[in-house]
């Protein structure tokens, strides 16, 4: 099933609100690169894909962390945690392993981001919005 970007996930803060809807854009690619019955070696997207992801957020997490520095956000150091955590899960790929199975691997990829979606943004990054509306209350 593809990911929707539905307001659950909105956190208020417009660059990023959209950051997180094109995570969900890479998360749909890998969605259909898993169904592509055409494509019977996905090594290279699958390699491609994971860049894309890595190099992503790393430059959407550091957008947040200032973001939530610039507010004075009390929860940074557990956010900041969390990237680190995501990004090195992204870094700790075994090639050798992805190609010996590419399929299991894109389903074992889309599983880690579904969860991260769902539960880091919904939950850690809607905390954001409070202090966020507290430090630029509408004039």
């Amino acid at each position: 099933m593809k990911y929707e970007f539905t307001n659950d996930y909105l956190t208020g803060i417009e660059a990023i609100d959209q950051e997180h809807a094109h995570l969900f854009e890479l998360a749909n690619q890998t969605y259909d690169l898993l169904h592509d019955e055409l494509v019977t070696d996905k090594y290279d997207k699958i390699v491609d894909l994971i860049n894309e992801l890595r190099e992503y957020t790393k430059t959407h997490f550091a957008h947040e962390e200032e973001y939530m520095a610039q507010i004075g956000f009390q929860h940074i150091w557990s956010e900041k945690r969390a990237h680190k955590m995501f990004v090195a899960r992204l870094e700790s790929v075994d090639l050798k392993k992805v190609d010996e199975n590419q399929d299991q691997y894109i389903d074992d990829l889309l599983d880690f981001l579904a969860k991260w979606l769902t539960a880091h943004i919904k939950f850690a990054d809607k905390r954001i919005a409070d202090p966020a509306k507290a430090a630029n209350p509408p004039q």
